[in-house]
């Protein structure tokens, strides 16, 4: 076996999607903790003032407690290298989710247990059973009293339309919650909620449940009702079956409490046992193997200023196929050029170290001085397109005006950086060239004002604007075009690539501009 071949088989490259405040980034570091990537849990500490986590490395997120921007980390754990691209959960900044949800081949969808399936996760999981992508889920919380065990399977069934399998199984929860049972392994983990991480979980074989022994650690009651519950799962939901998982069609179920530390070993142990190594990718021009030779990649998230001191810009690369070395000519293949990278750089959340190679499931930094955009490729020399990095029609609008006229050139700098990165979109209106801001949600618009401030020394207001949406438009008649730009030459802009845009008053203009220009294709997706 070549060292290529060793190395692609102990890739395993997940998402963890969440709602907000489901514990997803709390998941994320109990995982780091399992990986000896971190020393200690409860780096996630919550006071008044100061709320932060390993992977919350801007400071707008510390100050809120949100996560805004994906996080990457490696850590190794039993011989395999585990990547975890930690997702934005606020819906505010689903787009950058998305484009995540393409470099990853799996995911691990984190429910809380008292709220249920909410609104946000739908909609991700969603873009993860288009994609077939294989989906684990874990339920969190279990110390806290929520939702019935079965009623949350229901949920995870209807609602996110996944066929679930339960691989573990609470006993009680809240002030009942006992531990969980493990079905994957057939093994009792008994739950100590004073145990963050100080003690060993103390796990027992229980290959048969009618052990009276059981009724001695938990109770009676609670081993009756575990039994009947185990015996239900067992009769309602077939065994569960690891290529139909691997295909997206079946998804294991797991409880715990990642704050405790509890039931997320289960998951991890489970999930290295089961999840895929890095899968193959689709291209304009054909299906790219990760065993191949050639090595290609593509770029799915920018970062400008991930260390404000250094004001450098990082475009995050997922490798799709061969292997990528330091200080080797690529070929950039939209601009056509070939480039080479002296300090490529993995991540272990804000902390970076240098890179001599990496391979498929990897993800990489690549130090970016403005030669990336989202869903560039980079190859050994063939020309490849990536499909599927989407870029979606914005719902929020404002005008950005300059609010230091000293301080232009800074302005114009930082708009042009953090819409390479993704997080909103910028459009200049043709009949008076005003600067329109478009998003996703609100939040990013106090995320751009804060930035420009404290990593471009610019300041900026806004003037609301009303507009219902921005698309962008196609037409192959030439005559039916140039009458269409005639025609509604106050509602046109251009994008930042130089597309023409049309930018809608209200929902009634879009419907009929679409009726008055049938040959005109109106586009509310743009694949980059």
């Amino acid at each position: 076996m070549s060292k290529f071949t060793t190395e692609l088989a102990k890739r395993r490259t997940f998402g963890i999607v969440a709602h907000p405040d489901a514990g997803k980034t709390t998941l994320t570091e109990k995982l780091l903790l399992f990986g000896g990537a971190i020393q200690e849990a409860g780096a996630v500490k919550s006071n008044k003032v100061k709320k932060s986590t390993t992977s919350d490395f801007m400071e707008i997120e510390r100050q809120r407690g949100i996560s805004v921007a994906t996080s990457v980390m490696a850590f190794e754990y039993r011989d395999l290298q585990i990547n975890i691209l930690d997702t934005p959960g606020h819906k505010d900044f689903a787009e950058d989710t998305y484009r995540t949800l393409t470099a990853v081949d799996s995911v691990i969808v984190v429910i809380d247990v008292a709220k249920g399936v909410e609104e946000q996760t739908e909609k991700l999981v969603e873009v993860c059973r288009m994609r077939k992508t294989p989906v684990i889920v874990f339920i969190n919380k279990m110390d806290r009293p929520g939702k019935e065990a079965f009623d949350l399977i229901d949920e995870v069934e209807q609602i996110l339309k996944l066929n679930a399998r339960p691989l573990s199984w609470p006993i009680g929860m809240g002030d009942r919650f006992q531990g969980v049972y493990n079905l994957f392994e057939q093994r009792l983990v008994i739950f100590r909620p004073d145990n963050k991480q100080e003690r060993p979980e103390e796990i027992l074989e229980f290959t048969d449940l009618n052990d009276p022994e059981l009724d001695k650690i938990v109770g009676t009651d609670a081993a009756e009702e575990l039994r009947s519950e185990v015996r239900t799962i067992n009769e309602i939901y077939p065994p569960f079956d690891k290529s139909e998982y691997l295909s997206g069609d079946l998804s294991p179920v797991f409880f715990g409490s990642a704050v405790n530390n509890f039931g997320v070993k289960e998951m991890l142990d489970c999930f290295v046992d089961i999840a895929p190594s890095p899968r193959p990718r689709h291209t304009e021009e054909r299906l790219v193997r990760p065993e191949e030779e050639e090595f290609s990649g593509f770029v799915f998230k920018i970062h400008a200023n991930m260390d404000p001191r250094h004001r450098d810009r990082i475009a995050f690369l997922r490798i799709c196929s061969g292997t990528f070395e330091r200080n080797t000519n690529y070929l950039h293949v939209r601009q056509g050029k070939k480039m080479k990278f002296s300090n490529p750089t993995s991540f272990m959340a804000a902390k970076k170290t240098v890179v001599d190679e990496a391979y498929p499931g990897d993800v990489i930094g690549l130090y970016d001085s403005g030669n990336f955009k989202i869903g560039d490729a980079l190859t050994s020399g063939e020309i490849l397109h990536f499909k599927g990095i989407p870029r979606f029609s914005p719902e929020q609008f404002r005008v950005v005006l300059n609010a230091d006229p000293l301080k232009t050139k800074q302005l114009n700098k930082g708009l042009d950086q953090l819409m390479d990165e993704g997080v909103a979109q910028l459009f200049t209106r043709d009949y008076d060239q005003a600067k329109i801001i478009g998003t996703v949600g609100a939040l990013q618009f106090d995320v751009i004002q804060y930035r420009l401030e404290h990593e471009y020394g610019a300041l900026c207001r806004y003037e609301p604007l009303n507009l219902h949406k921005a698309c962008w438009i196609t037409c192959d008649d030439k005559a039916a075009l140039e009458e269409f730009l005639q025609r509604r030459k106050r509602d046109l802009g251009h994008d930042k690539e130089g597309n023409v845009v049309y930018l809608a008053e209200s929902a009634w203009s879009m419907k009929m501009a679409q009726e008055n220009h049938p040959k005109v294709q109106f586009h509310f997706v743009s694949e980059q």
